[in-house]
Formats: structure tokens, sequence, C-alpha cells
């Protein structure tokens, strides 16, 4: 993971992009490095990932021109050789140092064909412009805003923007920025024609075009680890990276010293697979005692994001801190393609497809935030196989009818597309478990009653009222939302709302997102 940013103006001065700028060093502890353009400043935080000499080190100059790029991107070496043959020639085996060759051929046309996950910003020496860009889905993180003269400046955090620009905004995924507009390149949600292969065929592909991401996403010239929690996402994950592996994997699951739900799912995993495995513990004072610095690092209010994020940012801080992994592979955006337990509700195919294609929509807000600031403050890289273009692609056009619960089974597709000596058959067929849950039932209740004691129901309906905009409706959401504005002052609209089951549907009408409130929760939490 890196951090890049831009200051789109030729008067601004090196210490105030400077100050700006630093806040995000934990992304590229390895080097930094700020340019000047001559019409404004470039800056990149490294963590050397790909092509580890200082000749991998952004930003990348070609005739004049400049690019920081926080990515990957994946079968470069077919683009490099094309580039090669038509006499381009390169300095070192970075990915991204690709991409203004690529760009002088293509414009921006090449975010088009780009396989990768990424976040970039270019200046065209030629024209005198900047471009940015990011990736369809939006797991590389980018943000934007313009300061008192009208300047646009671009950042891997809202952290790096807070007091240059009066409103912080996320960069929106599949889109480039050009002459002060934004134009859609890609909207992965879409889909042009509904896939009416049969159910094995889908399975089939389903497993195929999973293995396929999985695989190009263990590529790396730093060490990988694996995020394993037992739950069935993860676990795939493992399961297909081992069978694809000389040596033992290293994985690693996280959960409370009381009620850790998912930690003898996780051992039995790792011990199927034959992985190197680690099980990380924490406490009620470790999780309370994180609490600000995860909010803070995540720059959002949300509770479920925040819920998940608490043992997420402390089993990464463990690896950070234990081991020399750089990379990690994790199991998000399976949920959004596939379903939720809530999901079981909707009330027609139809319902399920537009639900399924607004959380896709708005991962950058969430989950994949979520997993992007508690693996990068860490100065780790997070990789996600379900997020692989061709296969998010290629589910969200299976006709939804086939991706409605008529299975008595959550997500079936994919659990049948995997039957076979992937995973035992009672992890491959578990009901799920969510993140926050999973890690320990007393976990997300100590938050709950931490909260209830900081402020009495009269302070409670007082300090709400100060929010017109996403307005806290429990003590729980007002402590993160006053913690957020101590950080993030006035920037609440970063977050178009709260994460929540859809309340229209029968069933999930609920003030808690907790999978737990719901009556098909079951056998999840045991």
């Amino acid at each position: 993971m890196c951090s890049i940013m831009g200051y789109c103006k030729s008067d601004v001065t090196f210490d105030t992009f400077k100050k700006g700028f630093e806040k995000t060093v934990s992304r590229g502890p390895d080097d930094s490095r700020i340019i000047d353009t001559g019409k404004g400043l470039l800056g990149f935080h490294r963590l050397a990932i790909m092509g580890l000499t200082d000749e991998g080190m952004q930003p990348f100059e070609f005739e004049g021109s400049y690019v920081v790029c926080n990515g990957e991107i994946y079968g470069f070496h077919k683009l490099k050789q094309e580039l090669i043959e038509k006499g381009y020639s390169f300095l070192s085996d970075s990915d991204c140092e690709i991409i203004l060759p690529l760009y002088k051929e293509l414009g921006t046309d090449m975010f088009k064909i780009l396989d990768a996950e990424f976040a970039m910003i270019i200046y065209d020496g030629r024209e005198g412009k900047y471009i940015a860009a990011r990736d369809p889905i939006g797991i590389r993180p980018l943000y934007y805003g313009y300061d008192k003269s009208g300047a646009a400046v671009f950042a891997s955090e809202a952290k790096n923007l807070v007091g240059l620009v009066n409103k912080v905004m996320p960069f929106p995924p599949g889109c480039y920025y050009k002459d002060g507009e934004f134009v859609r390149y890609c909207d992965i949600a879409a889909v042009d024609a509904v896939c009416t292969d049969s159910l094995e065929t889908v399975c089939k592909n389903i497993h195929d075009k999973l293995i396929s991401g999985v695989k190009k996403r263990m590529i790396s010239d730093a060490k990988i680890g694996y995020l394993l929690s037992g739950g069935l996402d993860s676990s795939l994950v493992c399961a297909i990276a081992q069978q694809n592996s000389k040596e033992p994997i290293k994985t690693f699951a996280i959960g409370m010293s009381e009620d850790a739900i998912d930690l003898k799912y996780a051992k039995q995993v790792a011990d199927y697979i034959g992985s190197d495995h680690t099980e990380v513990i924490i406490t009620r004072d470790d999780v309370i005692n994180s609490l600000e610095t995860v909010i803070a690092l995540l720059g959002t209010y949300d509770i479920t994001t925040i819920r998940a994020s608490m043992g997420m940012y402390l089993v990464c801080k463990y690896i950070h801190e234990n081991t020399d992994i750089r990379v990690l592979l994790t199991g998000e955006i399976s949920d959004e393609l596939f379903g939720y337990k809530y999901t079981d509700f909707a009330p027609s195919a139809e319902a399920f497809q537009k639900e399924a294609q607004k959380r896709v929509r708005e991962l950058h807000m969430y989950d994949v935030l979520r997993a992007d600031r508690c693996i990068s403050v860490n100065s780790l890289e997070a990789r996600v196989p379900f997020g692989d273009l061709d296969f998010v692609k290629y589910v969200m056009a299976v006709d939804p009818e086939m991706k409605l619960n008529k299975y008595n089974k959550g997500k079936y597709l994919l659990r049948h597309a995997f039957e076979g000596d992937y995973l035992p058959y009672d992890i491959l067929y578990r009901e799920k478990a969510a993140f926050s849950d999973a890690v320990g039932h007393s976990m997300v209740d100590d938050l709950k009653l931490y909260a209830q004691q900081c402020y009495n129901d009269e302070e409670f309906i007082a300090m709400c009222d100060k929010y017109a905009f996403a307005k806290p409706f429990t003590k729980e959401s007002l402590l993160y939302r006053e913690i957020f504005e101590k950080y993030y002052p006035g920037q609440a609209e970063m977050v178009v709302d709260f994460w929540m089951p859809n309340k229209e549907w029968e069933g999930c009408d609920v003030n808690d997102p907790s999978a737990r409130v719901l009556s098909n929760y079951g056998e999840s939490g045991k």
C-alpha cells in the first residue's frame, strides 16, 4: 500500500503540501518524495511491493509527464512487453512504470483496459493538465476537494485534505477526472445482458474465475499473509492459495478472549489446508483502548464499519509488529455479490439485484474502506480476490433468480462451486456470522455498554439534535460520530449514510446493523 497526493496549482507552498501529506506516511514508510511539476506538486509515500529497487520509486517521469499511483496492475508483464515492442524502455520491475507510456498510447482510454486496483494522479506535460482516476470498485482509496482558490487537491485519504479544502469527498470509483469533470469509464455494477448459464455452468465459472483472482494476487516481490476468520469467504481464499503454494501459507485469525466464535473454525480450516496458523487473542480493554485510534484512521462514523474494524485493525497491528509480511489477502466483497443474512428477505430477484448493485457501488465507503485503512495504517497492502474485475462482472450478470436463497443456504452458488477437497463440508456449508460478531459477541456488547456509560438520556437527545446529516440514533452511533467530528469536522457527507439492512423489506426494519438481530440468524452465532 502506498500514499499519493496531488495539489493542482503552481503557487502552493511545499510546507502546506507536506503538512497534509505527512498524515499518511504509514501507508508508505519505505521512502517519500515530493516533486514540482511546474504547475503543482505530486507526492508519493512508498511501500515497496513490486520492483523493490530504488528505480521503482515514484513519481515516475516520462517526456515531461509525471504519475503517482497506489495500485497493482495485474498481468502488467504482457502490457510491458507490448510497449517494449513499440520502442519503449523501462528502468524498473515496477508494474506502475508502464502507466505513462500506456497513457501516451491510449490517453484516458487506458483506464478501461487495466486489470488493476488503483488510484492515480497524472500530470500530462503535453497538455499541462492533471488527470486523476480510480479503479471500478474503489479498492484503492482516493479523495478530492477544492481549496479557496478553486484548485483541485487529490489524496489517498481524507485526513490528507482536512484543513486544505472546505469539503472532502470520495473520488467516485470507475471514473477519471479531467478538465474539472468526472467521466465514468466503468460502472462495475451495471449489467448489459443477464447471464442465463445453467446452475452448473455458473458454478464452474465462479470456481475458475475466483481461483484466477486469487492466483494473480499471489504474485509479489514482498512476503504475503492471509486473514482467516473461519467463515466461508476468507477460508476459500486461503484454501485456494494453499493449493497453489509450494510452502505452507501464513494465516492469521483474531478473537476475543471470552467467546471468539470463529477461532475454532479458523483453526479447523488451517489444520485442513495445512497453513502456518497464528491466533491473536484480544480483550475488552484492547478494544475500548483502540476505539478512538480506529475511528481516526478510518474516517467514518458508520457503526458496522467501526465494529468490524476493531478486530481487523488489531490483527493487522499484530502482523506488522511481529512478522515481515507486507501483503495480506482478504475475503471482502463476497457478501455484496452473493448476499448477506438480510438479503434472504429480498422480496424478489429484482430487489436482490438492485440491493447488490447499491452495495457494490458503495463498497468504497464501507467494507473496502475498512480493509484498506486497517491494513494500510499498519504499513501493509490489502489484496481482495473477490474484487477481481472479471469475477465481479460475471457474478453481477448472473440471473438474480439464481442468487436468491432458494436453497435453504445463503451464498449457495459460491458454496456449490467449491464442493470437493478445498474445505471441510461443515465449513463450506456453515451458516455465516458477521465478522464483528464472530470475533466475539462480547466485543460488540462491550462497545455498546461503553457508549451507554458515556451519555445519560438527556445528553443523548440533545447531542443527537446537533446533527442534520446522518443523525445518530443510538448512544453507540453518537459516540462514534463525536469521535469522527474531532478528526474530520464537518465532513460527515463523505459517507452516504449508515450501513444498515434494507428497512423497506419485511423482517429488516431494525435499528442495529448486526445480523444477530435478524430472525434468520439461527446457527450463525454458534
